[in-house]
């Protein structure tokens, strides 16, 4: 095949040295616009913010809860329904991202089977250039070596300067023609770098969507199960927190109430040995009689005192006066 292709050429036109293998340059080089603006066109880096964007959601919902005790009800009750706004709240935001990523994955998949198609349109490009390089080195070879010798020897037979001047023109293609192969050489270097460039680009599309495939099938699911355990735990804890309180303030009672009924069985025993009247208030009751009849008794012996001594001194002035009223009849 490259032979008859080579065959073919004739460098003796200079418009077809110019276009030799221009299609295929054409082709290349509207192949690598596609493939960079396909790079360009293609923010990975919004992806992983999404990613970033989820991993930032699962953090803050898992910032640990206000401590200190309020009331285990209270506590109990508060804490659950905070869980619960902040899971609906996380729910929305990474639903949301979710969305988004499951348009990136299905974009990404596209590019990647686009990708496909660039490699193998990059490979037929590729064999077409090496095609056109080959037949082209084919031919100028043969030019150079013998073409090219025969026009210079029929010059130096002939004498003739168009002879000359045909050997000088032919060296002049054939210069001109190297130089044509040696861009196409140039072009099939493009090419084949542009082989590797796009595996990387479609290593990188496919490692990013099986990222975002994991994300979407692994990691929220997880979260949402681990959440429902965390929520299901947490009204486990609180009806034990609960029943241990009410158990506790149970125990508390029965402690109050058996301390009260001992202090009033105790209080009832001891009043109902108790005397209406105590011996000691008998005593003291007899002890106040006894003394007021002795100081009684004693005003009263004081009193005939004080009456007989009167007595005495009244019948001492009446015997005094009545003696003197003797003298004054006297």
């Amino acid at each position: 095949m490259v032979n008859d292709f080579a065959s073919k050429i004739e460098l003796g036109n200079s418009n077809l040295i110019l276009q030799y293998g221009a299609g295929a340059q054409k082709k290349i080089a509207d192949f690598s616009e596609t493939a960079l603006g396909n790079v360009k066109s293609k923010d990975l880096g919004e992806v992983g913010e999404l990613l970033s964007g989820v991993v930032y959601e699962l953090k803050k919902f898992d910032e640990e809860e206000e401590k200190g005790i309020f009331g285990i009800f209270k506590k109990g009750g508060n804490k659950i329904a905070s869980m619960r706004a902040k899971y609906d709240k996380a729910e929305v935001n990474i639903n949301k991202i979710c969305k988004v990523l499951e348009d990136h994955q299905i974009q990404l998949l596209k590019d990647t089977a686009m990708l496909d198609k660039m490699y193998e349109l990059n490979k037929t490009y590729f064999k077409e250039l090496s095609m056109y390089i080959l037949a082209g080195k084919k031919k100028l070879a043969k030019v150079e070596n013998e073409e090219i010798p025969a026009l210079k020897a029929k010059a130096e037979q002939s004498g003739l300067p168009e002879d000359a001047q045909a050997a000088n023109d032919l060296a002049a293609l054939a210069n001109r023609f190297d130089k044509k192969i040696h861009d196409l050489e140039l072009t099939r270097m493009v090419s084949i770098q542009m082989a590797p460039q796009i595996r990387l680009v479609q290593s990188n599309d496919t490692l990013m969507s099986e990222k975002i495939q994991s994300t979407l099938v692994n990691t929220i699911p997880l979260w949402k199960s681990q959440m429902v355990l965390a929520l299901g735990m947490n009204h486990s804890q609180q009806a034990a927190a609960a029943q241990r309180e009410v158990t506790d303030m149970t125990n508390e009672l029965l402690r109050k109430n058996a301390a009260a009924l001992k202090m009033a069985t105790i209080e009832t025993a001891k009043e109902s040995e108790r005397s209406i009247v105590d011996i000691e208030t008998l005593k003291n009751t007899n002890q106040s009689l006894i003394s007021t009849l002795d100081e009684v008794m004693k005003i009263q012996a004081e009193g005939r005192a004080k009456r007989h001594a009167a007595e005495e001194e009244l019948g001492r002035i009446e015997n005094e006066l009545k003696g003197r009223l003797l003298q004054m009849r006297s």
